[in-house]
């Protein structure tokens, strides 16, 4: 593996963990109101769209961003749907 493909995948790996902020504030402030829960949902399904063709492909960097992005990205469309107040 080139250090090109190797800093590729470290970036895939780490760039889903951005979510992680956002699940911790839902989570301190218990309320998701300010995110649009069909935003969620739209990311959520397209990841899912993605994840099949993510997990045969050859592309080492793609298959690793798809399993880690699908993971963490469903941990916090959870979380917005789970804290999101009823109007």
């Amino acid at each position: 593996m080139t250090i090109l493909a190797k800093i590729s995948l470290i970036a895939a790996v780490v760039l889903p963990l951005w979510n992680m902020p956002l699940i911790m504030r839902i989570i301190q402030r218990r309320s998701s109101e300010d995110i649009s829960i069909w935003w969620a949902i739209g990311v959520w399904t397209c990841l899912l769209l993605m994840l099949p063709h993510g997990l045969v492909t050859e592309e080492v960097v793609f298959r690793w961003f798809t399993i880690v992005n699908f993971v963490i990205f469903s941990l916090a469309a959870s979380v917005v749907i789970i804290f999101h107040k009823k109007r």
